[in-house]
């Protein structure tokens, strides 16, 4: 490696061509790269439906989600399996484990699912569908004052439009309901008229229909027959005859029913601002270039409420609900400016600290390492979005270190006068080549192990990972074979010509370090060494104080921090069974809330034109109430305002919503799940309502929990059918009477028709006041084979039972999760700790046949963990294993890795001292700051080792290379602290989600300088004086006290002469002791 770097610093051309690959690639790395918020997420697992019209839930769970899952049970790599029997309605969940190949789990979920032959025939054919997490990018509202019809099908226009785009392949119409011919009969007609449903439904069959006669042959040529007779309008449905006799005359469909060409059902609500609306939701393609994409749709909504373009009449208009592209951009700027505001302060430091030209090459070899790594992402499968913009902000701390030790090394031979140009570019890189190589490998070390990682939180911090290895790569290539060429031409600095003044201004402050190395922080090193065992009790006492304030919770633990997002999205789930009126009044209720979160953010800023609220989507429809709130961007917002205080008042304004199964407010692009679930199975519904009953009681306790609620379904009653006594006699089966109530109240399907690319059912049944009537059951009349009709009342009884909606099941058997919502930062992990100690023991002995597990984010949380866990322990056992050969040594690496468990202590302390929660990012942190300060103790290290070769003392070569190395040691630690000062004392809301990462680097970093300067030396002094006393017990050697030769000065050798100024005052070479 010393000749490649020699060869390089002599060939200045090569040097600065690999510099403009490196710029030249970064930019067509740049250009290939995707840009989206977030990477997409690919889960490892499938879901498989099946519809079965009219069955009840226990008959889908006996009949279709059993044998769904005992077929895939002994799939290889299985993880888990969750199923919901709904009416008509059964879906198996199959999660694979993460470490297994996607497309082969998914083909053999595939063929056990074809292998099933024991499925009730009238179910439909089960659906396997792939597991992936494509968030929308964006959402627009197509709203106006028209019929539901003519919206839906512009709607569907402009869907198919944004289709058309690039980037909006995958746009989904939603907020709108399906069309439906309902042909609503009268109970009395058919009576009237001696017809049944069925004579009604057979009808229609037989005359709407297009149909292929086959081909003639004819002489002449082929000639087609086809009926081409398919009604599509109520009309041509009224005129089908049903029946046509001498003695009846002609009886049509319209004689007998009421044709409604509408929708499925007019039980929906959907509203922006008060207007019917419809959505489009556009989610995220395999290829994403986010700016790209939405700056071309926002010009075709432009085009679009243009009424002169044709697309939209002039009662409708497009509105933007969202645009992610807002906050990847502003987050961008931020990130990016922050960036360059550090590289500026990190480039002022060392203009004060070293010289210019130093500082000006190693800022360039910043952005060189920076435009390297960027050519390499692409391989990587690195996208351009928050988290890797995130990396690049985190690793500017990192990569600055190698050229700072290199830089000052080189400067260092000039200024002492041993070595000029080429020959102090070469030696001076070459005497720290060792401590930087393995500096950086040990960084990179740290970082890998969140490259390996399963699961979907792997896409997230693969992608940190990455943007910090590829910059630490060409970080290397940098320092050692392109710095050297740029610094081969410097010389001593002289003091005369125009720029004399500040150059002497610059060596005075330089020099002041050198002043306070000598005359500050020596003695103090001194006294560290002195009382040696004291100082190390001291450091190990601040970190168990660490471990302590973590683990009490007194800096709370968060695994993602929170994204703020422009959008609060509101979600309320109510029981399966809820009145479509119930619906309507917490739609109401919740659009009060909106309204009253409106006017008192209004009243407290006025002068903000629109408000912090902008505008309001509402649906309600299918049990389920949602709300898309739009929020003015926080850049644009008065300082401190966030999404989350403006939810939290939302909530409150809501008011309580008692009957509701599950509340949720969501503020964040990122999902962030702040509550507690636990899922409790057990195959006894009545038992699993008593345990859910328990742990509710027992969350309710706690003064921060909000929205306690489970997901098991409640009991509702049901209308049980029996035969009467003597009912077969009159040639009815209980399958006649399901058979003929089913038609009547569910409707028969008679028919679906092609319209606009979409299947329209057209269906045959009551009138919709008959079906919303519980007394018209006793009008009904059973039809027989022979023509007969007898009321129904006279063959069978009708009975309340109590029934069941929903039933859930976890891994084979029924199940039950039981949640709440929790408030405050950290207040989960409290919650979890207190019930593990005082409830959930009570609650085993209570119910010992119920099993209980975590569920939701908290046990992907947990998983995560003891994976992490493991890796990280390989890791540190790889550096230990890198560290001790390269050091021949097995005590000196654990000295180096130190900065370990130290930097933990001090990002702790840092998120303290900032109120800030620790989470997942805080560890990326941590691992950067470990990479600074093992770069300084192996600076350190390397120097007293090279200093005991020599022959001087244990004391004297930790002094001297405590002095020697203070200024790149203590250069490393403030240009990583400078270079994310700008974020640190960001108080914008966008910039919070990067505070646990930035507090934890800075103070870890800051708290880590006292580590390598004082900590390290001491336990070096330590690790002497304990293996003197080993010598001297097993080995008879005399003992001899540590120290007892120490000169009391500074001393250098030969080949190393310190400081810029190469004071005077420096002592000469110490004997050996």
């Amino acid at each position: 490696m010393s000749s490649i770097v020699a060869w390089f610093a002599r060939n200045a051309v090569a040097a600065n061509l690999l510099m403009i690959v490196a710029f030249v690639g970064g930019v067509f790395g740049y250009t290939k790269m995707e840009q989206e918020m977030f990477p997409v997420v690919n889960i490892t697992g499938a879901s498989v439906s099946v519809s079965w019209n009219g069955a009840s839930p226990q008959d889908v769970e006996e009949q279709i989600v059993t044998r769904i899952e005992e077929a895939v049970a002994d799939i290889n790599g299985l993880d888990r399996i969750t199923s919901i029997a709904n009416e008509g309605m059964g879906v198996v969940n199959i999660k694979g484990r993460d470490d297994i190949d996607m497309q082969e789990f998914l083909d053999e979920v595939k063929l056990r699912v074809d292998q099933i032959n024991n499925l009730p025939q009238a179910a439909f054919e089960p659906q396997v569908q792939r597991w992936e997490q494509r968030n929308a990018f964006m959402g627009i509202a197509i709203h106006g004052d028209v019929d539901p019809r003519t919206l839906k099908r512009l709607a569907d226009n402009v869907r198919d439009d944004i289709a058309n785009i690039p980037g909006g392949e995958l746009a989904q119409l939603q907020g709108v309901i399906s069309e439906q011919v309902n042909i609503e009969v009268s109970e009395d007609a058919l009576r009237r008229y001696g017809l049944s449903f069925s004579d009604v439904a057979n009808a229609i069959r037989r005359s709407s229909l297009n149909s292929s006669g086959g081909r003639i042959e004819s002489s002449t040529g082929d000639v087609s027959i086809t009926a081409r007779q398919l009604a599509d309008t109520a009309d041509q449905f009224g005129n089908i005859i049903i029946r046509q006799t001498t003695e009846d005359g002609t009886i049509r469909v319209d004689d007998v029913a009421q044709i409604d060409d509408g929708f499925v059902t007019d039980k929906f609500s959907a509203q922006f601002n008060g207007d019917p609306t419809a959505f489009v939701m556009i989610r995220s393609p395999d290829t994403m270039h986010i700016v790209d994409y939405t700056d071309n749709f926002k010009k075709y909504t432009e085009q679009a409420n243009d009424p002169s373009n044709g697309i939209l009449p002039q009662a409708v208009k497009i509105d933007i609900l969202w645009d992610d592209s807002e906050a990847f951009k502003a987050r961008m700027d931020l990130i990016t400016e922050s960036a360059m505001m550090g590289a500026v302060l990190v480039m002022l430091v060392l203009v004060l600290f070293l010289r210019p030209t130093v500082a000006l090459w190693v800022t360039i070899g910043i952005m060189t390492a920076f435009a390297g790594g960027i050519l390499l992402l692409p391989y990587f499968g690195v996208s351009w979005n928050i988290l890797s913009t995130f990396a690049v902000l985190l690793v500017i701390g990192v990569i600055v270190d190698d050229a700072i030790i290199v830089g000052e090394n080189i400067h260092r031979e000039i200024e002492s006068g041993r070595r000029e140009g080429l020959d102090a570019a070469i030696v001076g890189t070459q005497l720290v080549l060792k401590p930087v190589i393995f500096g950086v490998l040990t960084t990179i070390i740290a970082f890998l192990p969140w490259a390996f990682i399963t699961g979907p939180t792997r896409m997230f911090t693969q992608q940190i990972t990455f943007v910090v290895v590829a910059a630490l790569i060409f970080s290397i290539i940098e320092c050692m074979l392109i710095l050297p060429s740029h610094l081969a031409h410097m010389k001593q600095q002289k003091f005369d010509g125009p720029s004399g003044r500040f150059l002497k201004i610059q060596r005075r402050i330089a020099d002041s370090l050198l002043w306070f190395a000598n005359n500050i922080y020596k003695p103090v090193l001194e006294l560290a060494i002195r009382f040696r065992y004291a100082t190390v009790v001291f450091f190990f006492c601040l970190f168990f104080l660490a471990t302590q304030v973590s683990g009490k919770g007194i800096v709370p633990f968060k695994f993602m921090p929170e994204i703020e997002a422009d959008l609060i999205q509101v979600d309320i789930d109510m029981p399966d069974g809820t009145p479509y009126s119930r619906l309507i009044q917490i739609r109401d209720q919740l659009q009060a809330g909106i309204k009253k979160t409106k006017e008192v953010t209004d009243a407290k800023y006025p002068d903000i034109e629109g408000g912090l609220v902008t505008d309001a989507s509402v649906v309600a429809a299918d049990g389920r109430v949602q709300a898309w709130v739009g929020l003015l961007p926080p850049e644009e917002r008065p300082q401190g305002v966030r999404s989350k205080d403006i939810s939290e008042q939302m909530r409150n304004y809501v008011g309580e919503i008692q009957d509701a199964e599950e509340i949720s407010f969501d503020f964040t692009f990122n999902d962030e799940q702040s509550g507690v679930r636990f899922a409790l199975n057990h195959n006894d519904l009545d038992r699993l309502r008593e345990a859910a009953a328990a742990v509710k009681a027992q969350l309710a306790t706690y003064s921060n929990t909000y929205d306690i609620g489970d997901n098991l379904s409640s009991a509702a009653e049901e209308i049980r059918i029996s035969l009467k006594p003597g009912a077969e006699t009159l040639g009815i089966t209980l399958a006649d009477v399901s058979d003929q109530l089913r038609q009547a109240y569910y409707g028969e399907e008679v028919q679906r028709l092609p319209r606009d690319g979409e299947d329209v059912r057209v269906m045959v049944r009551l009138p919709e006041s008959a079906r919303e009537d519980l007394d018209s059951i006793d009008t009904l009349r059973i039809r027989t084979s022979d023509g007969r009709e007898i009321p129904i009342t006279q063959v069978a009884e009708f009975n309340y039972a109590p029934g069941i909606n929903r039933i859930v099941r976890r891994n084979r058997t029924r199940s039950v999760s039981v949640y709440s919502e929790v408030m405050g930062e950290g207040g989960r992990g409290q919650i979890m700790s207190a019930m593990e100690e005082e409830f959930w023991p009570d609650f085993a002995r209570q119910f010992p046949d119920v099993q209980r597990g975590e569920a939701g984010g908290f046990e992907e949380e947990q998983k995560f963990f003891s994976e992490i866990g493991r890796l990280i322990l390989i890791a540190i056992g790889t550096m230990y294993i890198l560290l001790a050969v390269a050091f021949r040594s097995y005590a000196q690496p654990l000295l180096l890795m130190m900065a370990l468990p130290f930097a933990y202590a001090g990002a702790v302390f840092g998120l303290w001292a900032f109120n800030t929660p620790m989470a997942m990012f805080s560890f990326f942190g941590i691992a950067a700051a470990a990479g600074v300060v093992i770069n300084d103790n192996l600076v350190l290290i390397d120097y007293v080792n090279r200093r005991r070769d020599e022959g001087a003392g244990a004391v004297q070569a930790l002094v001297d290379g405590g002095v020697s190395r203070f200024r790149p040691i203590l250069l490393t630690s403030v240009t990583t602290f400078v270079g994310i000062l700008p974020l640190i004392a960001e108080k914008s809301v966008q910039a919070q989600f990067l505070k646990p990462m930035v507090v934890s680097l800075g103070s870890a970093v800051a708290f880590a300088l006292f580590v390598s300067l004082l900590m390290v030396p001491t336990l070096y002094a330590v690790g002497v004086e304990i293996g003197r006393v080993f010598r001297w017990t097993w080995g008879g050697k005399p003992f001899r006290q540590i120290g007892e030769t120490y000169s009391g000065q500074v001393t250098i050798d030969e080949d190393e002469l310190i400081g810029t100024s190469r004071d005077s005052t420096l002592g000469h070479a110490a004997p050996a002791e």
